[in-house]
This record gives C-alpha cells, structure tokens and sequence, in this order.
C-alpha cells in the first residue's frame, strides 16, 4: 500500500497552509518526511517532538461522517483535554486516493488525464478538504485550544492511523462511531471490518482509544445500556410469562449497544 501525508496548519479564516511535513508511505514505512506547502520547513517531522510529548497531546479522527466526527472532537475538548494553555489537538483526516479524474467524457484514469486537467481537480479537493476541516479548527478556536492537521492519502484509513500510532507516539486516539456501528460490532461473533473496530481490535497497549458516539463514550453508554435492563428484568418478573418475553425482546431491540474500551 503507498500513501502520502501531511502534518499542517490551516489558517483559520482562509485555506492557505501555514506549514506542512509530508512524508511517503511504502512498503510497510513511512519515509521521506520533508517540508513544503505553504512555508518551506527542513527538519523533519520529529522536530514536532511527538515523542516527548505524548501525554499533552490529543489526536481525534474526522472522517467523511461530518457528525460523529464533530460529536468526537467535542467530546475532546470537554473531556480529554486536561489544560488547554499546554494541550495540541491534531485532527487526522484519511482520504482516498485519487485514481480517475472527472472529464467530459466520464471519469478518466489519472494517468489518462492531462497535468493541468488533474491539477485543477486536485487542487479543488485539496480545497474542499480545507474547507472541511476548517470548521473542527474553528470550533478548536472557540474553545481557545491549539490544533493542527495531519491529511493522509489513503485507500485504508484504519491501518493508515493504526501505522501511524508508533511512529508520532500516539497516546491518547479519539474516534466517533455512529450506533448502528457499535451495534454490528456487538452482534457480530467475529472480528468488525470497519475503521472504528479495527483500531480498537488492533492498536498498541500504550495508546488509548476512545470511541465517542452521539456524545457519550462507550464505558457512560455501557452503564445506561446496563440500568436500563435492569430495570426492564425487575419489570419482568411482575408480568404474565408471555408478556416477559416480548418485553425481553424489546429491550434487545432497542438497548444501545456499546461497549467500555478501557
């Protein structure tokens, strides 16, 4: 799998990129971290100290899902930052590669296409990814607590941040998950494919994940899921067998399935 990343920062009243570090993932690495964008930077991308300051540093995941990736980034901001004056949000974006280009005669491989046709697509994605993004740093902002971006292109977004843990030293991951995702992962006897459930299943021990949904973690939403059974089963045991039973299966119906992490 190749992939391309960017660590930057995006000015938050246009799209210029302040700074950036981009680096080349290839065979199982990542490698050739340099600077670019918008200010040339040499040193590489541990001169950003990952290493040495793990335990102030927050990254949360902001996917295509606009809010389950905003119900994580302020859930964040409200709980998992400790002292906004010291605290670096970085909010990590995954993107697909870029494969066809969109021409007047349907969708085109990008080897197909001529430079200046795919550099003027490119560069409106490259737009409205700032765009996008733009508006988690705005609410950053608000709050008054510093964060930047790390963009990488990539056609598998967990194993892209699973890789990713090791090398910035990532403690602490945030992710948002919708219910029907939490769901599936508890129903099913085998191991989840999707973004949420692969990181848990298969991040390092060092790194803490959190799972967001609708604004509660996965341990708060396990307890309310766990009171609201107990008291349907004390209900249970006042009402005629029959009724018992399809009172049991509604609960099943409708209990939130979710799950503690830590």
């Amino acid at each position: 799998m190749a992939a391309n990343l960017t660590i930057g920062s995006l000015d938050g009243n246009s799209s210029r990129e302040v700074r950036q570090l981009r680096a080349h993932y290839h065979d199982g690495r990542w490698e050739n971290f340099n600077g670019g964008g918008g200010e040339e930077v040499e040193e590489s991308v541990f001169s950003f100290d990952f290493q040495g300051r793990g335990e102030d540093v927050v990254y949360v995941a902001v996917g295509e899902n606009k809010q389950t990736s905003m119900d994580a980034l302020i859930w964040t901001l409200n709980h998992a930052v400790l002292n906004p004056s010291s605290t670096l949000v970085f909010l990590i974006h995954v993107f697909p590669e870029t494969k066809f280009i969109p021409s007047p005669l349907g969708m085109l491989p990008a080897s197909q296409v001529n430079p200046e046709q795919k550099e003027m697509y490119m560069a409106q994605e490259r737009r409205k990814r700032a765009e996008f993004l733009r508006k988690f740093l705005i609410v950053c902002s608000a709050s008054q607590i510093k964060a930047d971006t790390i963009v990488i292109e990539s056609d598998t977004e967990a194993k892209a941040i699973l890789d990713l843990i090791p090398i910035l030293n990532i403690r602490k991951l945030v992710l948002g998950a919708t219910k029907s995702t939490v769901r599936r992962i508890l129903r099913s006897s085998k191991k989840g494919n999707g973004v949420a459930d692969e990181i848990v299943q298969n991040a390092p021990e060092f790194c803490e994940v959190k799972i967001i949904c609708e604004g509660k973690e996965m341990s708060e939403m396990m307890v309310d899921s766990r009171s609201s059974s107990s008291s349907s089963s004390s209900l249970s045991h006042q009402t005629a067998p029959g009724l018992a039973q399809d009172q049991e299966h509604v609960d099943e119906s409708y209990s939130c399935g979710c799950f503690s992490l830590i």
